[in-house]
C-alpha cells in the first residue's frame, strides 16, 4: 500500500489557465499550480506531479490511485477543434440539428444568429430505414445505401462517424447494424451511435449529442492515451480513472469510448468538494462557488447533495443565454456559469460600458501581469492594481507579477477609452465581474424556488476567495466558508468523489398504464448498464442505487424528477408514483392539477459506491483576536475606497483565531479577503469561517 503504509491518492485537473495537482498521503494533503501547457497538456500533469511528490517526499511510483479530470474536451467543442466527423441519420432528418427547435433564446433581436451545427449539412449523410415511437420496425434499415454511404466516408477521408436515427432510444437494432457495415468496410475508424451516447428521446438533443461525442472521441483518444503512457513512464504503476460530469469516476477505457461524460468534468469536482464540507459541518443548504482563471460557476447543494441534471450546453454564443449554445443531454451536476474567471479580459463596448469575458487571456499569453505578451486587461490584473494580489507571492511565489504590465493594459483598454484612471478603471472590472455573478445567482434562486440568504456560501478556485465576500454582500449571505487547499479544490474534489455512473433511457409510460412487470425489467436493464461502468474501476466495492423518474401532466411540454423507491415495483404502485410526483410538483409550482393523468418519458439509475462517513466538525468559537504588523492597501467595494488591511499568513493562524476585517489571508494558491463587514475564524479542519460582524456570538 502506497509509501510506509499509507495510501498516496493523486487528483489532476487541467484547467484553461492553471493546471492543479494534489497529492494526499494519509492525512496529508499536498498542492501545486502549474501553467496549462495548451499544445502538450499531459506535459502540465506531469510537471505538476514530479512538484507535489517532491515537496510531499514520496516516489510518483508511490501513487496507489491518479484520478484526472480536464476541460479539453468542452475546450474542443469550444474551439470546433476534433475529429474530420460525419453524420449519418434517417431520411428526412438530415437537418435537423441545423434547425434546432426553431425556439428563439433572444426574442426581440431581429437579426438572431441561431449557433452552426456541429457538423455541416456537406458532411451529413442520410438513409432509409425507421423505427417507430412504441420500437417496431416500420421500414427496414436499407444496408445497400449504407455501403454507399460507407463507400463516401472513405474517400472522404473522415476520422470519426455519428450514427443518430430516430426513435433508436426506444430500438438500437437500425444504429447497431450500421455501425457493424460501416465497421466492416472501414476498420479503423472511430464510431458513436446515439442508443448508447444518450438514449433518451428529443431528436435535436441525441443527435447533437452523439455528434459532439464523435467529434472529440479521436482527440481524446489519443490524449487520455498519451497521458496514460507518460504517467506509467514516469513510474506511475496504477490505473488511471476519470472524474465525469456527474460526480462520479470512471475508467479511462469507459471515458475513451464516451468522452462527452467529461464535458464538465471539472467544475463536477469542485460541488463534490464543496459538498464533502457541507456534509461535515451538518450544512443543508449551500451555494458554491468555483472561479478559477476562466470561468465562474455556482452550484446548490441541498441535503449534501449537489443539484443535477441530464441536460445542459456549452459554447453558448450569446453570453449566458439559454438555448444559444449546443444542448448535451448526458447526466450532469447542474451549475449557472458565466464567462467570468481571473484571465477573462475587460474591455468597453459600443455604449462606453465596461464588460468582463466570456474572452479568456488563459495561460497563453495569460493576463498582462504575467509578462508573456499579454496585452489587455484580465480580471487579475485588476485584483492586482486594488491590492488583493501580492505580485511578489502569487501562485506561491512561482510567477511573479508585473503591475507596470497591468497598469498600461489597462489604461490602454479602459482608461484612455472612458477617461479614467486604471484604479477606478480596475474597480469597474471586478464590480462587473461581482454583479454578473450576483445576478446569475439570483435568477438561478428564483428559479429554483429558494431563498439565497438561508444558504451558506462555500468558495474556492484561485480566483474566488478574493470575490467571495464582495459576493457574499451582495446577496445577503451570513456564512461564507474558504476550505482548506481551496485554491485547487477541484483537484481536491475528485479524491473525494466516488466511483459511480447514471444510465439514463427515454422511455414512454402513462401511469394509467402502469406495468410493474415492464417497470422492473427496464430498471434492471439500466441498473446492469451502470453497475458495469462504475464497477469498471470498483469490482470489489459496495455499490448503492438510486432511481428516479422524469415526469409530467400529460400534455405538458417538460419534465420534472422525481425520486422513486429503490426496490421492486408492484401494480399498486402508480398510486404511490402519483403521490410522490404531485408532492414534488406542488413543491415546484405551489399547486397540484385535478383530473390529470401522468406521463413518464425518461428513466435513470444511479449507483455509486458508498462515501466513508464524514466525521462532523464542530464549530470553533472565537477564542482570541489576532493581530498583524504586515499591512496592505486594498480597495473595499462596499466603503468605495482603499482601505488598510491586515495580512495574515493562513498558515501561521491558529484554530480560534478571530482576524477582523479589513483583512487578506494569503496561501500559496489563493487569498481570501475579508472585507470590513465581515470577521473570520479559523476553524479545526482548517477551513476559514467568515461571518459579519457580531454574528459569532449568536
Amino acid at each position: 500500500m502506497g509509501y510506509n503504509n499509507q495510501s498516496v491518492r493523486v487528483g489532476a485537473d487541467i484547467g484553461g489557465t492553471f493546471t492543479d495537482v494534489v497529492l494526499e498521503h494519509g492525512s496529508d494533503l499536498y498542492t501545486t499550480k502549474v501553467l496549462t501547457n495548451n499544445s502538450n497538456p499531459e506535459q502540465a500533469i506531469i510537471d505538476g506531479l514530479y512538484k507535489v511528490t517532491q515537496i510531499a517526499g514520496v516516489g510518483i511510483e508511490h501513487v496507489d490511485q491518479f484520478i484526472h479530470g480536464t476541460t479539453l474536451a468542452t475546450n474542443s467543442l469550444i474551439e470546433r477543434r476534433g475529429a474530420d466527423t460525419a453524420f449519418i441519420t434517417t431520411s428526412g432528418f438530415r437537418d435537423v440539428i441545423e434547425m434546432r427547435t426553431e425556439g428563439r433564446f433572444e426574442q426581440y433581436d431581429l437579426n438572431l444568429s441561431l449557433p452552426p451545427p456541429l457538423i455541416s449539412r456537406e458532411h451529413r449523410y442520410v438513409v432509409d430505414g425507421r423505427i417507430a415511437a412504441s420500437g417496431r420496425e416500420l421500414v427496414p434499415l436499407d444496408e445497400a445505401g449504407l455501403l454507399e454511404i460507407a463507400s463516401r466516408i472513405k474517400a472522404g477521408g473522415y476520422h470519426s462517424v455519428a450514427i443518430g436515427f430516430i426513435h433508436s432510444y426506444v430500438n438500437a437494432a437500425h444504429e447497431r447494424r450500421a455501425r457493424e457495415i460501416i465497421t466492416a468496410e472501414i476498420a479503423d475508424i472511430s464510431i458513436s451511435i446515439s442508443s448508447e451516447v444518450s438514449p433518451q428521446m428529443r431528436e435535436f438533443e441525441r443527435f447533437n449529442t452523439v455528434c459532439a461525442n464523435a467529434f472529440i472521441k479521436p482527440l481524446m483518444a489519443s490524449y487520455l492515451r498519451r497521458l496514460v503512457d507518460r504517467f506509467h513512464a514516469e513510474g506511475g504503476n496504477c490505473p488511471v480513472f476519470m472524474m465525469h460530469s456527474g460526480g462520479g469516476l470512471i475508467s479511462v477505457d469507459s471515458a475513451i469510448e464516451f468522452p462527452v461524460r467529461l464535458l464538465e468534468s471539472g467544475p463536477a469536482g469542485g460541488a463534490i468538494y464543496a459538498a464533502d464540507f457541507a456534509a461535515g459541518y451538518g450544512l443543508d443548504k449551500v451555494l458554491s462557488y468555483d472561479m478559477g482563471g476562466t470561468t465562474a460557476k455556482i452550484c446548490m447543494i441541498e441535503d449534501r447533495m449537489p443539484k443535477t441534471a441530464r441536460t445542459f450546453e456549452v459554447a453558448r454564443t450569446y453570453r449566458f443565454k439559454k438555448g444559444s449554445g449546443m444542448p448535451v443531454s448526458i447526466p450532469v451536476i447542474e451549475m449557472v456559469e458565466i464567462g467570468a474567471g481571473g484571465g477573462s479580459l475587460g474591455w468597453v463596448d459600443e455604449m462606453n460600458q465596461i464588460r468582463v469575458g466570456p474572452e479568456s487571456a488563459g495561460s497563453e499569453p495569460g493576463p498582462a501581469c504575467y509578462g508573456r505578451g499579454g496585452e489587455n486587461p484580465a480580471v487579475t490584473d485588476a485584483d492586482l492594481l486594488l491590492g488583493r494580489i501580492d505580485a511578489e507571492r502569487f501562485a506561491g511565489g512561482d510567477i511573479r507579477l508585473d503591475s507596470g504590465n497591468a497598469e498600461s493594459a489597462m489604461h490602454r483598454a479602459i482608461g484612455r477609452r472612458l477617461g479614467m484612471d486604471n484604479e477606478v478603471a480596475a474597480i469597474g472590472i471586478c464590480e462587473v465581474v461581482d454583479e454578473n455573478m450576483a445576478n446569475a445567482a439570483r435568477v438561478h434562486a428564483v428559479e429554483n424556488g429558494k431563498e439565497l440568504a438561508d444558504f451558506t456560501m462555500i468558495a474556492y478556485g484561485g480566483a474566488a476567495p478574493l470575490h467571495a465576500s464582495r459576493l457574499c454582500e451582495k446577496l445577503d449571505i451570513d456564512r461564507l466558508i474558504i476550505p482548506p487547499g481551496a485554491g485547487v479544490g477541484s483537484a481536491i474534489g475528485f479524491l473525494r468523489a466516488p466511483f459511480g455512473f447514471e444510465a439514463v433511457r427515454g422511455a414512454f409510460l402513462r401511469l394509467s398504464e402502469f406495468d410493474a412487470d415492464w417497470t422492473n425489467g427496464l430498471i434492471a436493464e439500466l441498473d446492469a448498464e451502470a453497475q458495469r461502468f462504475a464497477q469498471a474501476g470498483a469490482a470489489d466495492l459496495a455499490l448503492v442505487r438510486e432511481i428516479k423518474a422524469y415526469m409530467r401532466y400529460q400534455g405538458q411540454g417538460w419534465e420534472i424528477v422525481v425520486m422513486l423507491p429503490n426496490r421492486k415495483f408492484i401494480d399498486g404502485d402508480a398510486a404511490e408514483m402519483r403521490r410522490l410526483f404531485e408532492a414534488e410538483y406542488e413543491r415546484l409550482f405551489g399547486r397540484a392539477l385535478v383530473g390529470l393523468d401522468i406521463e413518464i418519458m425518461t428513466w435513470s439509475v444511479q449507483v455509486r459506491s458508498e462515501l466513508a462517513e464524514k466525521e462532523p466538525v464542530t464549530p470553533v468559537g472565537v477564542e482570541k483576536p489576532r493581530y498583524s504588523d504586515e499591512r496592505r492597501r486594498i480597495y473595499d467595494a462596499r466603503e468605495q475606497r482603499f482601505v488598510d488591511a491586515a495580512v495574515f499568513q493562513r498558515d501561521a493562524l491558529n484554530p480560534g483565531d478571530l482576524i477582523c476585517g479589513p483583512a487578506v489571508v494569503i496561501e500559496s494558491e489563493t487569498s481570501t479577503i475579508v472585507t470590513n463587514r465581515y470577521q473570520a475564524v479559523l476553524q479545526n479542519d482548517g477551513c476559514l469561517l467568515l461571518r459579519l460582524k457580531g454574528k459569532f456570538h449568536d
